[in-house]
C-alpha cells in the first residue's frame, strides 16, 4: 500500500472518530437531533431546517477560514488570533460602500459585488501587514496579530463612523441566507466553490509542497530556492481572502453588523479545526480535507452544547479543553509513546 495514502488515511481519522462520537452521543441523548423538515422562510420560499442543517450553515464559514488558517499555521508554526476582528472590517466595509453616506438607504449605492471585491482588497491588506510582522520582522504569529485583534473592532466601528447601517435589499441577505427556490442555504455552495478552488490550487501549482517546505525548515527549503518569507507573506494574505468571504456571509445573515459580537471567538474555533484535522500546530505538513472536515465537526460540537443548553459565555470553556487535549496529542513525546503502544498492543507480523 502507498505510505502516502496510508498517513492521509490516518489524519482524516481523527476528525472522522470525533464526528462520529457526536454523532452517537446525539443519537443516544436525542434522536431528534437529526431530524430535517421542509418549512417557508419569511418569505414563503421552502428551506430546510433542522440542527444539521444548521451545522451545514454555520460550519461552512468555519470552513472557509480553516482553509487560510491551514495554510497560515503549516507556514508560520503560528496561528492568526485576528480573523475575528478582520471579519468584523471586511463586514463594515461591505455595509459602508452599499450604503454609502446613508446608513439606512432605500437603495443600494453600489453594486454587491463591488462592495465584496473592495472588502477583499481591504482584507488582504490587513493579512498582508500581519504576514509582514510575521515574515520580515519575525515576530510570533500570534503576538503579531494580537495587534489587529486588539484593534480590529475599533477600526471597524470607526468605518461606519460607529454607526449600525442596514441593508433593506432582500438580494444582499442571499449570501447568508437562502436562495428562493433552494432549500439549502447558500453558505455552503459558497464554500463548496471555495473548496474547489483552493483543492485546484493545491493540485496544479506548488503552494502546498512550498508552504509544507517552508514550514518543516525555513532555512533548508531557502538553499532548494524558495522563499520563505514571501511564501509565509502569501498564506496570511490568503487567509486575508477568506476572511472577506466570511465576512459577506456574517452581515448577509443580518444586513447589519454589530462590531463587537461579530464573530466573536470565531478564530478558536478556526485554530482548533485545523488542530482537529489533525495538523500540527507547530507547522509543516497539513491535509486541507481533514481541516475543512474539523471545521464543520467543530460546529457540530457547538450546536451540541447549544442543544445541551450550555450558556454561550460558557462554549470557550469546553473548547479549550478540546484545545488542550489535541494539542498534548499533537505533540511529538505523546505521538511517539502512543506509537510505542501501538505498536506493543498490535505487534506487525513477521513476513513468512
Amino acid at each position: 500500500m502507498n505510505k502516502g495514502k496510508v498517513s492521509f488515511n490516518k489524519q482524516l481519522l481523527i476528525p472522522i472518530a470525533a464526528l462520529v462520537a457526536l454523532a452517537l452521543f446525539n443519537l443516544i441523548k436525542d434522536p431528534s437531533f437529526f431530524k430535517i423538515a421542509l418549512g417557508t422562510n419569511s418569505a414563503g420560499d421552502p428551506v430546510l431546517s433542522g440542527y444539521l442543517i444548521t451545522i451545514l450553515d454555520y460550519g461552512s464559514e468555519l470552513a472557509i477560514l480553516a482553509i487560510g488558517m491551514t495554510l497560515v499555521t503549516a507556514a508560520s508554526g503560528g496561528q492568526d488570533i485576528s480573523v475575528g476582528a478582520a471579519i468584523a472590517i471586511a463586514g463594515s466595509v461591505i455595509l459602508r460602500v452599499l450604503c454609502g453616506t446613508n446608513s439606512r438607504p432605500d437603495t443600494l449605492q453600489a453594486p454587491i459585488i463591488v462592495a465584496f471585491l473592495v472588502a477583499c482588497v481591504v482584507a488582504m491588506l490587513f493579512g498582508a501587514f500581519n504576514g509582514i510582522l510575521v515574515a520580515y520582522f519575525k515576530i510570533q504569529p500570534m503576538v503579531a496579530t494580537l495587534i489587529l485583534f486588539t484593534a480590529g473592532r475599533s477600526i471597524a466601528a470607526w468605518i461606519n463612523n460607529n454607526e449600525l447601517p442596514i441593508i433593506s435589499e432582500p438580494k444582499f441577505g442571499y449570501f447568508g441566507g437562502y436562495i428562493p427556490g433552494v432549500p439549502i442555504p447558500t453558505p455552503f455552495f459558497i464554500a463548496i466553490i471555495c473548496v474547489i478552488i483552493i483543492m485546484l490550487v493545491l493540485k496544479f501549482t506548488t503552494l502546498g509542497l512550498y508552504t509544507q517546505a517552508v514550514g518543516i525548515n525555513g532555512s533548508s527549503s531557502r538553499l532548494n530556492g524558495i522563499n520563505p518569507q514571501f511564501i509565509k507573506f502569501l498564506t496570511f494574505v490568503i487567509l486575508g481572502l477568506c476572511v472577506a468571504v466570511a465576512g459577506l456571509i456574517k452581515v448577509s445573515r443580518l444586513s447589519t453588523i454589530n462590531y463587537s459580537v461579530i464573530a466573536k471567538d470565531i478564530e478558536m474555533d478556526a485554530i482548533l479545526a485545523v488542530a482537529l484535522g489533525g495538523n500540527s500546530l507547530s507547522g509543516g505538513k497539513f491535509n486541507m480535507t481533514a481541516s475543512i472536515l474539523g471545521a464543520y465537526v467543530i460546529q457540530f460540537l457547538t450546536t451540541t452544547l447549544y442543544k445541551m443548553n450550555v450558556q454561550s459565555d460558557a462554549l470557550s470553556a469546553y473548547k479549550a479543553v478540546v484545545v488542550i487535549i489535541l494539542v498534548v496529542l499533537s505533540t511529538p513525546v505523546v505521538r511517539k509513546k502512543l506509537s510505542q503502544l501501538g505498536a506493543a498492543i498490535l505487534p506487525n507480523k513477521k513476513e513468512a
